[in-house]
């Protein structure tokens, strides 16, 4: 990497939005939202992203081309809160590190973690070039410590390049211990939920590659035609495909993808197709990220299409993927890294993208 210029962020944002870089074609800038929490703009000219550089380093909002990308919700902006439930309106967060999930009954941990709605040590802006051509960042450090617990650093990035409506999320972690320490995470992005969309997946829709979750927490309410769903897409998750049926998802439908193909980059994608031919897409690295959930959800106050959530675990809680074997370790001094591109493809980029997703072995 070379001609790295970095701009170190402090919390002295004004309310009114002001422009503190401008680079590549990209311009950063900062404002504050009437709620007290700090935001970050980065533009490209074909749309834009709002980061929280301080809180948890979520994105909050995505525009691309003139089309939002983030779910529907009851926030119209971003809330203090202890916990993500508190401020549930972003388009991704980090969700995890030493816990993630539901919990469970056995668990204590706060929704997804302590990680989404973390206070951020620092933030700063990276202007720079590498190896795919010149890029402006949001960067972050969370260093997280607790006696007789566990001490990391959290090294969020956001990276964002001239005129591409596709972006990368990423998060380095570090045990600053000794001691091995506990690791879950997930990159929890929060898409647009599109009546009539086609979800492209490289698995089939068939209830060992598409299952969906029968085993329900206790804040999902439950009824017999809910019930009923769960046993009919539970033998047959194609009904799940085309978004048609939008009172569908409420309450809320979770599945695991199992088996996913990869390209021979080794990386696998998902797309959800737009009725007009465009639409969102996501790409990661299996080997990073082993397991695929989806969540949908619509009802009058939120309507959500998380078409494709890679992560190390699946989301039951703790003590439920620690039964399963699904806690990762983290040896004393060690970094694991952890990246997502994701955003919005144009038709012809989506008519490429699901050719390759079906090319995927």
């Amino acid at each position: 990497m070379s001609d790295v210029t970095k701009i170190d962020l402090r919390r002295s944002f004004g309310e009114r939005e002001r422009t503190v870089a401008e680079a590549h074609g990209i311009t950063a800038s900062l404002f504050r939202y009437d709620s007290g929490i700090e935001a970050l703009r980065l533009s490209n000219g074909r749309g834009h992203l709002v980061v929280l550089p301080f809180y948890g380093q979520m994105v909050w909002d995505a525009v691309f081309d003139g089309v939002d990308l983030t779910m529907a919700n009851m926030f119209d902006m971003p809330r203090p809160a202890d916990s993500i439930a508190g401020t549930y309106g972003c388009f991704a967060f980090h969700s995890g590190l030493l816990t993630n999930g539901c919990p469970g009954p056995e668990d204590s941990h706060p929704l997804h973690g302590e990680m989404p709605c973390a206070p951020m040590d620092a933030a700063g802006l990276e202007i720079g070039t590498d190896g795919e051509g010149p890029y402006v960042a949001v960067t972050g450090l969370r260093e997280y410590v607790m006696g007789f617990g566990s001490h990391y650093a959290a090294r969020p990035r956001v990276i964002l390049r001239p005129g591409a409506t596709l972006f990368d999320i990423e998060m380095s972690v570090q045990n600053l211990s000794e001691a091995p320490m506990e690791l879950m995470y997930m990159a929890h992005v929060n898409f647009a939920f599109v009546e009539g969309g086609r979800i492209v997946q490289p698995a089939p829709f068939t209830p060992e590659a598409t299952a969906v979750r029968t085993k329900v927490p206790a804040h999902v309410p439950r009824n017999p035609a809910y019930d009923a769903l769960l046993e009919e897409l539970a033998s047959d998750p194609a009904g799940m495909e085309v978004l048609d049926e939008p009172e569908r998802y409420d309450p809320e439908q979770v599945f695991y993808i199992r088996g996913a193909g990869a390209g021979s980059d080794g990386r696998t994608a998902q797309m959800l197709r737009r009725p007009e031919g465009d639409g969102f897409h996501i790409a990661w690295d299996p080997a990073e990220l082993p397991v695929t959930a989806r969540w949908v959800l619509v009802n009058s106050d939120q309507k959500v299409c998380a078409f494709a959530l890679p992560a190390t675990c699946e989301p039951e809680g703790h003590a439920a993927e620690s039964a399963k074997g699904n806690v990762q370790s983290l040896g004393g001094g060690e970094t694991r890294h952890f990246a997502v591109r994701l955003g919005y493809v144009t038709k012809a980029e989506a008519d490429a993208a699901e050719t390759a997703i079906g090319n995927m072995g």
